[in-house]
């Protein structure tokens, strides 16, 4: 006997009338695997009916003949097979250049960071700087300011300026000492005992005091007041050779983006954008904060 279906439901193995049948989309709906009307497609790409950025990928000139200051060639790092912090990566930055390095949290810059200072090997590619992979020489002109501090808290401030002096043969401790007194610190202070804004300024000093031809600083004005910002920008851009290149990561991209001279995008471990900052503000009529909330909005 058989019963009706008083509930709407259609017989078990049977599609309700006017429902096309399993597999395929109803009338008005998009087909599985690809995104709603005015919905985030997958890989990125931005809402329907929105453009998507133009992206931009503008070499440096070369100051001179000879390698190329950093080269990063398909570079990639996976910490987790089918996973890559850095992907393929491929970019060249030459001498004589502050440059941005911007990217969403997770976008593999603290990754690329690491390989250059030799702190993490890649799993495919290669870094060169001046043509020669990171090793004891490439430390010797590269200078290094992490995000956290590895110097020791019960050291005094005059202790390791003298390490630094010791260790690297391009350091001026002159040049530290003149910029510890202008900021009036204590030679004897122990850096425990100083706050997280002056401990910031004199990791800065004893980096900027050496005489390298790059200096790579991770998010070296993160976590400090404005006025302390000031102060370390200041010291960016007074304690630097001319032809030497300053690599600035930083989120903080609308306090840093006046002194830059170039920026370089990196999302999911690729280059999206390389290209002077004024170029960016010539052809998008933007500030390059506002052209990085752009390129990477949610």
């Amino acid at each position: 006997m058989e019963t009706n279906n008083t509930y709407g439901q259609p017989p078990v193995g049977q599609m309700p009338m006017g429902q096309p049948p399993m597999g395929q989309p109803m009338q008005g709906q998009m087909p599985m695997g690809q995104p709603p009307m005015g919905g985030m497609p997958m890989y990125g790409y931005p809402p329907m009916g929105r453009p998507m950025p133009q992206l931009i990928v503008e070499p440096m000139p070369k100051l001179e003949n000879g390698p190329s200051l950093l080269e990063c060639r398909n570079l990639t790092k996976s910490y987790v097979y089918g996973r890559n912090a850095l992907d393929h990566l491929n970019l060249t930055i030459e001498k004589g250049h502050i440059v941005g390095l911007l990217g969403p949290n997770g976008s593999g810059k603290t990754t690329l960071i690491k390989i250059i200072n030799g702190l993490l090997v890649p799993t495919e590619g290669e870094v060169l700087i001046n043509g020669q992979k990171p090793g004891a020489y490439t430390k010797s002109v590269v200078s290094y300011l992490p995000e956290r501090t590895y110097l020791e808290a019960q050291k005094d401030v005059k202790s390791l300026v003298e390490f630094f002096a010791d260790f690297y043969q391009d350091f001026r401790k002159e040049r530290a000492y003149d910029m510890l007194q202008a900021l009036g610190v204590p030679l004897d202070a122990r850096l425990k005992t100083l706050s997280k804004g002056t401990k910031e300024k004199v990791q800065l000093i004893l980096v900027m005091s050496r005489d390298a031809q790059l200096y790579v600083l991770d998010e070296p004005i993160a976590g400090v007041d404005p006025a302390a910002r000031d102060y370390i920008l200041r010291t960016i851009l007074s304690n630097y050779n001319s032809e030497a290149t300053i690599m600035i990561c930083t989120h903080l991209i609308y306090d840093i983006e006046n002194i830059l001279d170039d920026v370089v995008f990196i999302k999911n471990g690729r280059l999206v954008v390389q290209s002077t900052a004024q170029n960016i503000r010539n052809k998008f009529g933007k500030s390059v904060d506002m052209y990085f909330r752009e390129v990477f909005a949610c």
